[in-house]
Protein backbone atom coordinates (compact mmCIF):
# COMPACT_ATOMS: atom_id res chain seq x y z
CA UNK A 1 0.00 0.00 0.00
CA UNK A 2 2.62 2.66 0.86
CA UNK A 3 4.27 1.56 -2.31
CA UNK A 4 1.36 2.85 -4.25
CA UNK A 5 0.68 5.92 -2.29
CA UNK A 6 4.37 6.83 -2.58
CA UNK A 7 4.00 6.60 -6.08
CA UNK A 8 0.88 8.82 -6.69
CA UNK A 9 -0.94 10.07 -3.84
CA UNK A 10 -3.96 10.79 -6.12
CA UNK A 11 -4.26 7.39 -7.36
CA UNK A 12 -3.88 6.20 -4.44
CA UNK A 13 -6.94 7.81 -2.88
CA UNK A 14 -9.11 7.18 -5.78
CA UNK A 15 -8.26 3.43 -5.21
CA UNK A 16 -9.64 4.02 -1.75
CA UNK A 17 -12.83 6.00 -3.16
CA UNK A 18 -13.61 2.49 -5.21
CA UNK A 19 -12.51 0.11 -2.24
CA UNK A 20 -14.52 2.05 0.08
CA UNK A 21 -17.77 2.51 -2.20
CA UNK A 22 -17.66 -1.10 -3.63
CA UNK A 23 -16.81 -2.97 -0.06
CA UNK A 24 -19.80 -0.72 1.76
CA UNK A 25 -22.20 -1.57 -0.94
CA UNK A 26 -21.61 -5.42 -0.95
CA UNK A 27 -22.07 -4.94 2.69
CA UNK A 28 -25.56 -3.24 2.66
CA UNK A 29 -26.72 -5.55 0.03
CA UNK A 30 -25.81 -8.31 2.25
CA UNK A 31 -26.91 -7.16 5.31
CA UNK A 32 -30.70 -6.12 3.17
CA UNK A 33 -30.86 -10.05 1.62
CA UNK A 34 -29.77 -11.18 4.90
CA UNK A 35 -32.91 -9.00 6.78
CA UNK A 36 -30.58 -7.29 9.23
CA UNK A 37 -29.74 -3.72 8.62
CA UNK A 38 -25.44 -3.40 8.38
CA UNK A 39 -25.03 -6.66 9.86
CA UNK A 40 -22.47 -7.19 7.69
CA UNK A 41 -21.72 -3.38 6.55
CA UNK A 42 -20.27 -2.67 10.31
CA UNK A 43 -17.75 -5.57 11.01
CA UNK A 44 -16.71 -4.16 7.15
CA UNK A 45 -16.42 -0.08 8.66
CA UNK A 46 -14.41 -1.43 11.15
CA UNK A 47 -11.88 -3.01 9.97
CA UNK A 48 -11.85 -0.51 7.31
CA UNK A 49 -11.01 2.20 9.87
CA UNK A 50 -8.43 0.26 11.72
CA UNK A 51 -6.58 -0.53 8.40
CA UNK A 52 -6.74 3.35 7.58
CA UNK A 53 -5.97 4.42 11.19
CA UNK A 54 -3.36 1.53 11.91
CA UNK A 55 -1.40 2.62 7.92
CA UNK A 56 -1.64 6.15 8.88
CA UNK A 57 -0.07 6.32 12.66
CA UNK A 58 2.56 3.53 11.37
CA UNK A 59 3.99 5.88 8.31
CA UNK A 60 3.82 9.21 10.32
CA UNK A 61 1.41 10.77 8.63
CA UNK A 62 -1.61 11.84 11.66
CA UNK A 63 -0.12 15.08 10.88
CA UNK A 64 -0.13 15.21 7.77
CA UNK A 65 -3.71 14.15 7.24
CA UNK A 66 -5.48 16.01 10.41
CA UNK A 67 -5.65 13.15 13.06
CA UNK A 68 -3.92 15.68 15.73
CA UNK A 69 -5.41 17.61 18.88
CA UNK A 70 -6.91 20.82 17.66
CA UNK A 71 -5.21 23.97 19.61
CA UNK A 72 -7.29 26.69 20.32
CA UNK A 73 -8.87 28.97 22.62
CA UNK A 74 -12.14 29.06 24.24
CA UNK A 75 -12.68 32.16 22.11
CA UNK A 76 -12.11 29.92 18.88
CA UNK A 77 -13.88 27.17 19.65
CA UNK A 78 -16.70 29.22 19.65
CA UNK A 79 -16.75 29.35 15.48
CA UNK A 80 -17.68 25.61 15.78
CA UNK A 81 -20.96 26.10 16.72
CA UNK A 82 -22.53 26.14 13.17
CA UNK A 83 -21.84 22.40 13.66
CA UNK A 84 -24.30 21.96 16.25
CA UNK A 85 -26.67 22.88 14.01
CA UNK A 86 -25.56 20.75 10.98
CA UNK A 87 -25.20 17.28 13.26
CA UNK A 88 -28.50 17.90 15.08
CA UNK A 89 -30.63 18.19 12.16
CA UNK A 90 -32.26 15.16 11.93
CA UNK A 91 -33.84 15.32 14.97
CA UNK A 92 -35.21 18.76 14.48
CA UNK A 93 -38.53 16.92 13.35
CA UNK A 94 -38.96 15.02 16.06
CA UNK A 95 -37.18 11.38 17.14
CA UNK A 96 -38.43 7.96 16.27
CA UNK A 97 -36.89 4.40 16.55
CA UNK A 98 -36.72 3.32 12.80
CA UNK A 99 -35.03 0.39 13.28
CA UNK A 100 -34.39 -2.50 15.84
CA UNK A 101 -32.50 -2.14 19.18
CA UNK A 102 -29.64 -4.14 17.55
CA UNK A 103 -30.05 -2.55 14.12
CA UNK A 104 -29.66 0.89 15.66
CA UNK A 105 -25.96 -0.27 17.38
CA UNK A 106 -24.92 -1.53 13.97
CA UNK A 107 -26.23 1.55 12.79
CA UNK A 108 -24.49 4.02 15.07
CA UNK A 109 -21.31 1.32 15.01
CA UNK A 110 -20.84 1.37 10.84
CA UNK A 111 -21.98 5.29 11.00
CA UNK A 112 -19.06 6.46 13.79
CA UNK A 113 -16.87 4.53 10.99
CA UNK A 114 -17.95 6.04 7.63
CA UNK A 115 -17.67 9.25 9.61
CA UNK A 116 -13.56 8.58 10.02
CA UNK A 117 -13.42 7.02 6.75
CA UNK A 118 -15.05 9.79 4.36
CA UNK A 119 -13.17 12.34 5.89
CA UNK A 120 -10.10 10.44 5.86
CA UNK A 121 -10.27 9.52 2.27
CA UNK A 122 -12.27 12.86 0.92
CA UNK A 123 -10.74 14.97 2.44
CA UNK A 124 -7.58 13.62 3.39
CA UNK A 125 -6.26 11.45 0.76
CA UNK A 126 -7.82 13.28 -1.78
CA UNK A 127 -7.90 16.69 -0.89
CA UNK A 128 -4.16 16.43 0.04
CA UNK A 129 -3.11 14.86 -3.02
CA UNK A 130 -4.81 17.39 -4.99
CA UNK A 131 -3.96 20.65 -2.98
CA UNK A 132 -0.07 20.23 -3.68
CA UNK A 133 -1.03 21.93 -7.02
CA UNK A 134 -4.25 23.85 -7.29
CA UNK A 135 -5.99 24.93 -3.18
CA UNK A 136 -9.61 26.06 -4.99
CA UNK A 137 -9.64 23.26 -7.17
CA UNK A 138 -9.14 20.53 -4.67
CA UNK A 139 -11.75 22.16 -2.70
CA UNK A 140 -14.29 22.01 -5.62
CA UNK A 141 -13.54 18.62 -6.68
CA UNK A 142 -12.72 17.35 -3.03
CA UNK A 143 -16.58 18.97 -2.18
CA UNK A 144 -18.10 17.54 -5.52
CA UNK A 145 -16.57 13.93 -5.48
CA UNK A 146 -18.06 13.42 -1.92
CA UNK A 147 -21.64 14.87 -2.91
CA UNK A 148 -21.67 12.39 -5.90
CA UNK A 149 -19.98 9.40 -4.18
CA UNK A 150 -23.79 8.99 -2.64
CA UNK A 151 -25.48 8.27 -5.57
CA UNK A 152 -24.43 4.62 -4.87
CA UNK A 153 -27.22 4.78 -2.47
CA UNK A 154 -29.43 4.34 -5.18
CA UNK A 155 -28.16 0.82 -5.53
CA UNK A 156 -29.34 -0.09 -2.31
CA UNK A 157 -32.92 0.84 -2.73
CA UNK A 158 -33.05 4.76 -2.31
CA UNK A 159 -35.69 6.77 -3.78
CA UNK A 160 -34.18 8.83 -6.59
CA UNK A 161 -35.32 12.33 -4.97
CA UNK A 162 -33.83 11.35 -1.60
CA UNK A 163 -30.82 10.51 -3.43
CA UNK A 164 -30.57 13.59 -5.35
CA UNK A 165 -31.15 15.74 -2.39
CA UNK A 166 -28.56 14.26 -0.32
CA UNK A 167 -26.09 14.28 -2.94
CA UNK A 168 -27.17 18.27 -2.67
CA UNK A 169 -26.25 18.73 0.66
CA UNK A 170 -23.53 16.37 1.17
CA UNK A 171 -21.72 18.83 -1.75
CA UNK A 172 -22.27 21.62 0.84
CA UNK A 173 -21.00 19.73 4.00
CA UNK A 174 -18.19 18.54 1.99
CA UNK A 175 -17.23 22.23 0.93
CA UNK A 176 -17.59 23.57 4.80
CA UNK A 177 -15.59 20.44 5.91
CA UNK A 178 -13.36 20.94 3.54
CA UNK A 179 -12.46 24.55 4.46
CA UNK A 180 -12.36 23.98 8.11
CA UNK A 181 -9.71 21.17 7.48
CA UNK A 182 -7.66 23.30 5.22
CA UNK A 183 -8.15 26.39 7.88
CA UNK A 184 -7.02 24.09 11.11
CA UNK A 185 -5.19 21.49 9.85
CA UNK A 186 -6.99 19.14 12.02
CA UNK A 187 -10.00 16.49 10.94
CA UNK A 188 -11.40 15.86 13.90
CA UNK A 189 -13.88 18.18 14.19
CA UNK A 190 -15.22 17.28 10.52
CA UNK A 191 -15.20 13.29 11.94
CA UNK A 192 -17.02 14.12 15.15
CA UNK A 193 -19.80 16.31 13.72
CA UNK A 194 -19.96 14.17 10.04
CA UNK A 195 -19.98 10.77 12.83
CA UNK A 196 -23.17 12.31 14.66
CA UNK A 197 -24.95 13.59 11.54
CA UNK A 198 -25.20 10.11 10.23
CA UNK A 199 -25.28 8.72 13.69
CA UNK A 200 -28.77 10.49 13.96
CA UNK A 201 -30.04 9.31 10.66
CA UNK A 202 -31.42 6.27 12.62
CA UNK A 203 -33.32 8.44 14.58
CA UNK A 204 -34.89 11.13 12.76
CA UNK A 205 -39.01 11.62 11.66
CA UNK A 206 -39.38 10.61 8.32
CA UNK A 207 -42.79 12.73 8.42
CA UNK A 208 -44.17 14.88 7.24
CA UNK A 209 -42.98 14.78 3.49
CA UNK A 210 -41.70 17.91 2.50
CA UNK A 211 -39.11 17.46 5.54
CA UNK A 212 -36.61 15.89 3.07
CA UNK A 213 -36.27 19.33 0.89
CA UNK A 214 -36.25 21.44 3.69
CA UNK A 215 -33.63 19.69 5.52
CA UNK A 216 -31.37 19.89 2.36
CA UNK A 217 -32.55 23.43 2.20
CA UNK A 218 -31.08 24.18 5.48
CA UNK A 219 -28.42 22.11 5.65
CA UNK A 220 -27.08 23.75 2.41
CA UNK A 221 -27.49 27.10 3.83
CA UNK A 222 -26.22 26.91 6.89
CA UNK A 223 -23.02 24.78 5.20
CA UNK A 224 -22.44 27.46 2.38
CA UNK A 225 -22.80 30.93 5.06
CA UNK A 226 -20.29 28.81 7.71
CA UNK A 227 -18.25 28.36 4.75
CA UNK A 228 -17.75 31.82 3.29
CA UNK A 229 -17.78 33.13 6.65
CA UNK A 230 -14.78 31.46 7.80
CA UNK A 231 -12.78 32.39 4.38
CA UNK A 232 -14.03 36.06 5.62
CA UNK A 233 -12.40 36.00 8.62
CA UNK A 234 -9.57 33.97 8.00
CA UNK A 235 -8.68 36.49 5.47
CA UNK A 236 -6.97 38.51 8.18
CA UNK A 237 -6.30 36.08 10.94
CA UNK A 238 -6.14 32.58 11.41
CA UNK A 239 -9.10 31.26 13.26
CA UNK A 240 -8.52 27.98 13.88
CA UNK A 241 -5.44 27.23 14.95
CA UNK A 242 -3.07 24.24 15.06
CA UNK A 243 0.44 24.88 15.25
Amino acid sequence: MKKIYDKNELNFALIWIGIYIVLLSIGDSISNMIGVEKLVTAPICIILTLILYLWINHNGLKRKYGLCPLEATAKQYLYFIPLILLVSTNLWWGFRMNLTVIESILYVISMLCVGFLEEIIFRGFLFKAMCQTHIKQAIIISSVTFGFGHIVNLLNGREVMATLLQICYAIAIGFVFTIIFYKGKSLWPCIIAHSIFNSLSAFTNSEPKWRGPANAIILCLISLSYAIYIINKTKDEKILINK
